[in-house]
């Protein structure tokens, strides 16, 4: 059993996400006939829940320091509305209108993180100010109405790389970007391993055997070639998403930043102990503003990809929106009192939901149902460890945990009858 916690990584409580993820995906699978698995329906995932994969982003960092914005879908919407007004209605450069639009969304964020930093108001309350608020001024600013957005914004949500000629394998079109893509990024991926891995040993830290350090490259090596391989051969013209480019992109910008820099690590601290973080010289004030300010940002940007998407800014978006992004952090992993979290696990308690959505569409399920059993799945991720920590038992992971040590530790006892 020691040895297949090396194979796994030794991280329980994301193996078992992950490991959520993957048996949802299969039975869905299962019951619709194949139709997850397919391209086309992967291709609709990625790119029809990008901007809620980008909202977890910002949110994961405000809820690890211990807060929440319930504002964020309310300022998607007015930026939103700002970028159609600005590119259709008055006739401005996409670009410019882009510019303006995602800095309404920066005036947002520099509101809610003047009141929650400077003056002291709760977030919620500031937040929950900023949902009503917003929410009225997109309805000012569009007059209610639905607007549509040019060329260049759609295809920022729902454009694919296809600039170079496809490759052919027998019967078999492949897109060659996505292949290139996919290719890249096991060979990053397989740098940055073996680069950690070398500073470990170096370090005089225990690392796994060569044999699972192997084991790993290769499993993560044909999981990211496999994808690829099914996002490049669907139908012609499509490949990975560029919203999905754009959620990559981010993700490898934030789970740097939280993991490397000392402004993620104060976000950390501040979660865990604001009293005691700022002893050690951590400015409270400049995490909390950070992190209202950061979550605004990533709205505009979830907008933008939603609105290119839609291809028009309607008065009905961003409602509700922030009930998913925090739905997705809290199956992610994420502490609801604040200092736990992890990027990575918010994506894959994003992507749960996200399949959830799509394997009960896909069967035919009402949006009551679908509504039902998304508000059970949270309930039952945040509740169980709740409930065991305030009786003092081990969550299912500590469990789980407890029981990979009580097997290698009867493995290295030696049998009373042989001794």
């Amino acid at each position: 059993m020691s040895s297949i916690k090396q194979l796994l990584g030794g991280n329980l409580r994301q193996l078992t996400m992950v490991l959520v993820l993957v048996l949802e995906v299969l039975f869905f699978n299962w019951k619709t006939g194949g139709t997850v698995i397919s391209a086309q329906n992967l291709q609709n995932v990625i790119s029809g829940n990008a901007y809620v994969l980008i909202l977890a982003m910002g949110m994961v960092l405000v809820i690890i320091a211990g807060h929440i914005d319930l504002s964020v879908g309310s300022v998607a919407a007015v930026v939103g509305i700002v970028l159609a007004i600005m590119t259709t209605v008055n006739g401005m450069p996409w670009y410019l209108g882009l510019l303006i639009a995602i800095g309404c969304g920066v005036l947002a964020g520099i509101w809610n993180g003047f009141w929650v930093s400077m003056i002291g108001v709760p977030a919620f309350v500031v937040t929950l100010a900023g949902m009503l608020f917003f929410r009225g001024l997109n309805q000012w600013i569009g007059k209610s109405t639905s607007i549509p957005v040019p060329e260049q914004i759609k295809f920022l949500g729902s454009g694919y790389m296809n600039w170079l000629p496809p490759l052919s394998f027998g019967n078999w079109i492949v897109n060659t970007e996505t292949i290139i893509l996919a290719v890249l990024a096991t060979i990053v991926t397989a740098i940055l391993k073996l680069r950690r891995r070398v500073r470990l040993t170096k370090a005089g830290a225990e690392v796994n055997p060569t044999w699972v350090f192997i084991a790993q490259l290769v499993f993560i090596g044909v999981a990211i070639i496999g994808l690829g391989w099914v996002f490049a051969t669907g139908r012609p013209g499509t490949s990975f998403p560029i919203s999905g480019l754009i959620v990559v992109a981010l993700f490898l910008i934030y789970n740097f930043l939280a993991r490397n820099t000392p402004l993620g690590r104060g976000v950390y601290a501040v979660g865990g102990n604001r009293t005691a973080a700022a002893l050690t010289g951590i400015s409270v004030r400049r995490i909390n503003f950070f992190v209202m300010f950061n979550s605004a940002l990533l709205a505009s940007i979830a907008a933008v990809v939603f609105v290119g998407r839609s291809n028009a800014s309607t008065p009905f978006d961003g409602q509700n929106w922030e009930l998913d992004a925090i739905a997705s952090v809290f199956i992610g992993g994420a502490s609801v009192w604040g200092g736990i979290g992890t990027l990575g696990g918010t994506m894959v308690g994003a992507m749960v939901m996200a399949f959830l959505n799509n394997g009960l569409q896909l069967l035919g399920a009402g949006a009551h149902v679908t509504s039902m059993v998304k508000g059970l799945v949270l309930l039952a991720a945040v509740a169980f460890d709740v409930i065991s920590k305030m009786q003092g038992r081990p969550s299912i992971i500590g469990t789980i945990t407890k029981s990979f040590k009580k097997d290698k530790e009867s493995a290295e006892q030696p049998n009373p009858v042989q001794a």
